[in-house]
């Protein structure tokens, strides 16, 4: 796996949007990534400085349309939080 695949899309809402405040961004991360391939693909994708990963699954939840029900897939989330006056711009006026 190439390091810049393993971030699939950064993350806006409104929970992750207060924590720009702290520094803290969130990205949806490939399956099999793991703190020290996040990190690293961060620094490289937006040229930034990593202090802390923080991973989590966000498990599928039961969906209905109609008659018919299934689950939406599971997923990976990675919180990462930047050194002191670095900031990502992709997540800026957003």
């Amino acid at each position: 796996m190439h390091i810049l695949e393993v971030l699939r899309r950064p993350i806006v809402t409104e929970k992750t949007t207060s924590l720009q405040a702290q520094n803290k961004y969130a990205f949806e991360v490939v399956k099999g990534a793991n703190k020290p391939l996040v990190k690293e693909a961060v620094e490289r994708a937006f040229n930034v400085t990593v202090e802390d990963v923080n991973i989590m699954i966000v498990h599928g939840r039961m969906r209905r349309i109609g008659k018919h029900r299934g689950m939406t897939p599971s997923w990976k989330k990675a919180i990462v939080t930047l050194k002191q006056g670095h900031k990502i711009e992709l997540f800026e006026g957003v």
